[in-house]
């Protein structure tokens, strides 16, 4: 998401942190910022937009100083701004945030209370008034800092300078990425070691709840409660590509490995655990308008559509309220029936795809309420739509979506419990259940990462088939076609997804010993049926691929492969299931030699119709 690029040395900063800065672009951002200490003073730079903005800004307005920090901003508090762009400052307290702040509604009234005035939106600047406002009670800015983070619930990683400190830089994490580049009597600092690896090769990677001090041309680390630590640096000798890659092969393969984080943060700050209810920020909803919904219309393109498609059965299956899915591209030309009792809902990555965006305008040009589900924020589907709740995905640059198709499906599910609960169809116990289930799905996810091996072997057998079959029910219709768009996307094969009922209405003509047939089967109300179209596909030499539940020897005993995912609920098995069909897609790409990033004919947002 964001990118923090810190520096202290004999050098002029600027130039280190602009050039480290346009390093990590690839994460994406919407604006940008520096500050630097220099003649017992500190300045700061920002702008909105790209960072030519700021260079040119720069230029105009140099910054002087061998300290300073900046930031790469991607919105997920307010919207993209020069007033929200970081660093942000408070006092003689400056600070870069990357992360999610869950408190910092709470700690922002607090401090107001306290005399404090801000002047963004964001909730990073909740951090440099906390630093501030504890120096007045301890004035040693290590010990404010140490203090300030131990307030913090969320997600962070920090660099924070002081003017009155001028040689003193430190940084933290917890949750966010974070590194440390050491040279000869000089630091850098940033989330991703493609900001620094033209000055060093020798890195310190920060684990969450530990904090590096850097003055006087040493480094020190400890935890953020105090107690020293010794680090040991690693030397790097990745190619600059591979750096920005994490390490990964391919961004597709780094952003399904950050699909436990995505969704943490997608979730983060939204559970009310208490009550069994959920808080979304940007949804305006009253409780008294949701009463109003008497129908439910869903659209979407391609991944998002299908994101959609388990929308309508989360929906219609909790809330009870009709749901209908459209294909965005189809809606405006059906002439549909709309009215001020429907919900229009959008489901969009970048915010800005053509038809998802006119199906909208169409809607509430008829009365409709509307709502959207996007990852970018201020985006023109976002604006429009004026409710929106934000995944928190982060930059998606492969282009197949991974990490915004499960984020989409966790925004639909907190989407589920918000109208459930309001209309009373959710009682207080059904949604603590529903978000005690939500909770264990990144640690789940990671699990399901483990299979990466697993699901490599099963490509490198199947990798030269012609033809493949996905096959689920309920749910996991959706799963279904949505493995089959990954494989078809990036490795060209053809592929089909079906409900596992609908086989013998057609699909069950083209079983045969060359067919591989990927079952989802895992133990759910359906799983009878399902295993009885998988009797079908073997009975007719078809070679099944299997994803069931962990320990289920009846689906392993049967098929010819299996992927045993963990067990959790019937709600949150197309989450677990994703993942193994993205890997299984990114294998047989990356075994036929294609461009797993950027395959052929497809565009990452389409913003003509």
């Amino acid at each position: 998401m964001c990118g923090i690029v810190g520096y202290i040395g004999g050098q002029a900063a600027t130039p280190i942190i602009l050039e480290g800065l346009k390093k990590l672009e690839y994460r994406g951002y919407d604006s940008a910022g520096i500050a630097t200490l220099a003649d017992g003073g500190s300045a700061i730079r920002r702008s909105e937009g790209k960072l030519v903005n700021l260079e040119n800004l720069l230029a105009e307005q140099p910054l002087l100083g061998s300290i300073g920090i900046g930031h790469t901003r991607w919105a997920t508090h307010g919207r993209p701004s020069e007033i929200n762009a970081h660093p942000h400052r408070a006092g003689s307290i400056i600070v870069v945030h990357n992360g999610i702040i869950e408190n910092y509604l709470q700690l922002r009234e607090e401090l107001k209370k306290g005399g404090h005035t801000f002047r963004s939106e964001t909730d990073t600047e909740v951090i440099s008034h906390l630093i501030e406002d504890t120096l007045t009670r301890e004035p040693d800015f290590e010990k404010a800092v140490r203090t300030a983070l131990s307030r913090l619930v969320g997600a962070y990683a920090v660099c924070i300078l002081n003017e009155w400190e001028p040689g003193t830089l430190i940084a933290a994490k917890l949750g966010s990425p974070l590194v440390v580049g050491l040279g000869t009597g000089e630091f850098f600092v940033a989330s991703d070691i493609p900001a620094i690896l033209a000055h060093t090769r020798e890195m310190v990677f920060m684990d969450d709840g530990e904090m590096a001090v850097f003055r006087d041309g040493s480094a020190s680390f400890s935890t953020i409660q105090g107690s020293p630590l010794d680090k040991k640096a690693r030397h790097i000798d990745w190619s600059p590509l591979m750096a920005e890659k994490g390490g990964y092969r391919h961004f597709m393969l780094k952003e399904i490995h950050e699909q436990p984080r995505a969704v943490r943060d997608t979730i983060a700050g939204r559970l009310l655990e208490d009550s069994g209810d959920v808080h979304l920020g940007d949804l305006n909803f009253n409780d008294q308008q949701l009463s109003r919904i008497r129908r439910i219309v869903i659209v979407a393109c391609g991944t998002s559509w299908h994101a959609a498609l388990l929308g309508k059965f989360y929906l219609e299956g909790r809330c009870r309220i009709p749901v209908e899915v459209d294909i965005a591209s189809e809606f405006r030309y059906r002439d549909p029936v709309i009215d001020g009792s429907t919900l229009m809902m959008v489901i969009s990555q970048s915010g800005e795809t053509a038809d998802t965006l006119a199906a909208l305008r169409e809607a509430k040009s008829r009365g409709a309420m509307a709502m959207a589900i996007c990852n970018v924020v201020d985006s023109s589907i976002a604006r429009e739509a004026g409710n929106v709740i934000y995944t928190h995905a982060g930059p998606e640059i492969g282009v197949a979506s991974t990490k915004a198709f499960v984020t989409q499906l966790t925004a639909l599910y907190l989407f589920t419990i918000r109208l459930g609960r309001s209309i009373g169809s959710i009682d207080a116990e059904t949604g603590k259940a529903m978000l005690a289930s939500l909770k264990r799905v990144p640690s789940l996810l990671e699990e399901v990462l483990k299979l990466n091996g697993c699901t490599e072997k099963i490509a490198r057998k199947y990798m030269n088939a012609r033809d493949f079959l996905y096959l689920g029910r309920g749910k996991n219709y959706p799963i279904a076609l949505e493995g089959a768009l990954k494989l078809k996307e990036i490795s060209y094969i053809h592929a089909e997804g079906y409900p596992a009922g609908e086989m013998k209405h057609g699909p069950i003509a083209l079983i045969d010993e060359d067919m591989p047939v990927v079952v989802l089967a895992p133990r759910n109300s359906a799983f009878e049926k399902t295993l009885s179209n998988m009797e079908e596909v073997i009975a007719r030499s078809g070679r099944v691929i299997a994803l069931c539940s962990a320990g289920d020897d009846e689906v392993s005993g049967r098929a010819e492969d299996v992927i045993q995912i963990p067990r959790l609920d019937e709600d949150m098995d197309p989450l677990l299931l994703s993942v193994p069909l993205q890997l299984l897609a990114y294998h047989v790409a990356v075994l036929k030699g294609t461009d797993v990033d950027q395959p052929r004919n497809l565009a990452k947002s389409v913003t003509v119709e």
